[in-house]
């Protein structure tokens, strides 16, 4: 079962749902464009051996089918050993849904309701939850007793998976059967009750399964976010490398779970997959399972590497996702231009001007006490004022902070905020109150040219804040030149040349590849951005890069 063409010939005798397509070995590229054809556009060229969302490619005519052959037979023999492929029908705008299932060595099997995978990225999942919006109880017992008879037919014994793609009409087709636990597994325990090792270890022990299927319930609602290292503003998540310098676990909040392998002073390398940890929150509705996801985001302290915080948060708050209202395509459609962060409302804005100009005069208070040896706690009467310049995505501010008593008067933009918070500058997080609101920030860093870095509902956002005085001599300073990108291309992610497919004196088109790089099993074509001749080039293949080392130079 964990073959994806004899799985799905074993599902199709077991009177299994499946997707239309060709059920052999894929021999080459021309042999992939006359399947293709047979069966129609679109189609999912997929790795037999493949797990996890490696050697997979949409095609939607024949060159896209010839690129995804040669990539996902790369990938597959990269990561599999074994390049085999097949062919299938690609259902537009589905739900990846899933059934849990254990089965014993006695002929006992059950399933343990179902769970939504559909917030993927790359055929890879990234927020899960359990149990679906989607599905009735009619459509759940469905999808339930297919996986329950597929297991029973293949004799199969453990915990294991079946996946299905269920279209908007609740038709639903065989995907895969994971003969594995998965990732996601921790959303199932979380609403019936059972420790899947546990079972695991007791089925391959010999022992009979303890529970009926009358027996299984639907306890609550559980959310799971995959927390990764990488840059979800780059393709939602290229991979990122580093040392965890500094890492905290919101384990301390209520209903929140964490699986992770690392600590502080992990190193994140190219070689493995980028996953930091499953964080996982449990409520006994979807609405409090999400207000404890939100809330364990922005308690998650992640220094050293890039992470996808900011997508995850964005996600789970999305109106369309807290209406159930998800396909498989959900990231692309929502947001078509690429992840930019959170996009801050007026309120919000002025919710972090506040913030951050109070947080900046804290800071000098406190150094002011250490330069003259005073130990005067910040409550003490004697009221200052500062006439600040905050400059946030290219605008300027003026804002007057007045300090009374234990919080601070904000002025800005024509408001009055009163800010207070026990501005400990030495944690990782902060809560912080904002008139009648409640925040949790992190400052990630200062420095003495007025820029802070402030990690605001998810997303990281940079500051400059000066006094009026530095703010008017800084129009003197010269301005940086940018680079232009146009001419040079930059590795966007660390990992490993697979190929260059360019030299020096060549001519490139637009959009025209120049070279391949392989980052954590995953292969990435890097085109050029324009046409033009190249120049020089600086990589080869099985030389490692990392991010922004310079590949290809253009004219």
């Amino acid at each position: 079962m964990g073959d994806k063409i004899e799985s799905k010939l074993l599902a199709k005798n077991a009177k299994v749902n499946t997707i239309p397509g060709f059920d052999g070995v894929v021999k080459d590229a021309d042999e992939a464009v006359r399947i293709a054809r047979e069966i129609g556009y679109p189609v999912m060229i997929k790795a037999s051996a493949g797990g996890g969302g490696k050697g997979m490619r949409i095609a939607w005519d024949d060159d896209e089918t010839r690129e995804g052959f040669r990539f996902s037979s790369q990938e597959a023999a990269s990561s599999f050993g074994d390049d085999r492929l097949l062919i299938e029908k690609f259902i537009d705008n589905p739900r990846h849904i899933e059934i849990q299932v254990l089965a014993d060595k006695h002929g006992n099997a059950l399933w343990l309701n179902e769970r939504e995978c559909s917030i993927q990225r790359r055929n890879q999942k990234v927020v899960e939850e359990a149990p679906s919006t989607f599905l009735d109880p009619e459509t759940r017992r469905a999808m339930g007793e297919q996986a329950v008879s597929l297991a029973k037919v293949v004799k199969y014994s453990s915990a294991g998976t079946v996946e299905f793609l269920v279209d908007s009409k609740k038709s639903f087709y065989f995907l895969e059967m994971n003969t594995r636990l998965q990732v996601e597994h921790p959303i199932t325990e979380c609403i019936t009750g059972l420790d899947l090792v546990q079972e695991m270890i007791r089925v391959a022990k010999g022992y009979s399964l303890r529970h009926k299927q009358a027996d299984i319930p639907i306890n609550g609602w559980a959310v799971e976010c995959r927390v990764y290292a990488e840059d979800p503003f780059k393709s939602f998540g290229l991979p990122s490398i580093g040392r965890l310098s500094q890492y905290e676990e919101p384990n301390h909040l209520p209903g929140v779970r964490v699986d992770s392998g690392i600590q502080e002073g992990s190193d994140i390398s190219i070689f493995y997959d980028p996953m930091i940890s499953k964080l996982v929150t449990h409520g006994s509705d979807r609405t409090e399972a999400l207000k404890r996801m939100e809330d364990a985001l922005d308690n998650y302290v992640i220094r050293g590497v890039t992470h996808n915080i900011p997508l995850l948060r964005e996600v789970i708050t999305h109106p369309l996702f807290i209406k159930g209202d998800i396909t498989t395509k959900f990231l692309p459609e929502v947001y078509p231009d690429g992840f930019k962060g959170h996009i801050l409302s007026s309120v919000e804005k002025n919710e972090l001007l506040a913030t951050a100009a109070s947080l900046y005069v804290a800071s000098t208070l406190r150094s002011q006490r250490f330069l003259n040896n005073e130990r005067v706690p910040m409550t003490k009467n004697n009221v200052k004022r500062w006439e600040l310049s905050v400059l946030l995505e290219n605008k300027s501010h003026i804002i007057i902070v007045t300090r009374q008593k234990d919080q601070f008067s904000v002025e800005l933009d024509g408001i009055n905020l009163n800010v207070s918070s026990d501005w400990n500058l030495a944690s990782p997080i902060m809560s912080v109150s904002i008139g009648d609101t409640q925040r949790t920030i992190q400052c990630l860093s200062r420095d003495a040219a007025g820029n802070i870095s402030i990690q605001f509902l998810g997303t990281v956002y940079k500051l400059q804040i000066l006094t009026q005085h530095a703010a008017e001599l800084s129009k003197y300073m010269p301005e940086k030149v940018e680079e232009d990108t146009s001419s040079i291309l930059r590795s966007p992610m660390p990992g490993t040349v697979v190929a260059v497919s360019v030299k020096p004196g060549d001519m490139v088109s637009e959009g025209q590849e120049i070279c391949v790089i392989e980052a954590m099993k995953m292969q990435n074509s890097m085109t050029a951005a324009k046409t033009a001749k190249v120049k020089s080039v600086h990589c080869k293949a099985g030389e490692t890069v990392g991010e922004g080392d310079l590949l290809v130079q253009l004219e």
